[in-house]
């Protein structure tokens, strides 16, 4: 494998690096393939928890689980105005704002990756919040006040989705790509 940039081999640790402050065609052609990627991993997501959620409302009832492992995870329809554990269902438009608003921001992060692992990462979360977004804009009871489709059940802790998860994946590779930077090393200093 060479580097993108001038054709070398890449010092080990750097394969799907490179330089931030590289100047020319070359370092903005694997911008765009990074951004592209976000672009791409989040359209996914979109559509996997679009459809998800488009069959949980056509097969799935609000009053009745279907238990997939025991009382610890199942499949019931819930309808959810605030965020986890319907924290904020008094303020959906404002939850609404808030998901826009880091919609937005998530979109000018994925031009700012400087990783594959990143624009991945930074694809999930981006992903992830606009599928909710989508709920929230579009759903009943009304625009910008829509519920959130849930349809996995944990226990009786909580119903989610599979945006609430495609983002938690995204998080926490967002965190191990943060651990494993170049800011920190083995001993820790």
């Amino acid at each position: 494998m060479t580097d993108p940039l001038d054709g070398s081999a890449p010092s080990p640790g750097q394969a799907d690096a490179v330089e931030a402050s590289s100047a020319g065609p070359a370092a903005a052609r694997v911008r765009l393939r990074w951004f592209l990627l976000a672009c791409a991993v989040a359209a996914g997501a979109v559509l996997i928890d679009q459809g998800s959620k488009a069959l949980a409302l056509a097969q799935l009832s609000e009053d009745d689980r279907i238990p997939l492992l025991g009382d610890w995870l199942g499949l019931q329809l819930a309808f959810n105005p605030g965020t986890v554990m319907s924290l904020g269902a008094g303020a959906t438009w404002l939850l609404t704002v808030i998901a826009a608003a880091a919609s937005v921001a998530l979109l000018v992060a994925a031009t700012r990756a400087r990783t594959v692992g990143w624009a991945v990462a930074i694809g999930l979360v981006w992903g992830g919040a606009v599928g909710n977004l989508l709920d929230r804009l579009f759903a009943p009871p009304e625009f910008g006040r829509g519920h959130v489709t849930d349809f996995l059940a944990y226990g009786n802790l909580f119903i989610g989705n599979l945006a609430d998860v495609i983002l938690g994946f995204g998080v926490a590779l967002g965190v191990l790509l943060y651990l494993r930077g170049p800011h920190h090393t083995r001993n820790g200093q």
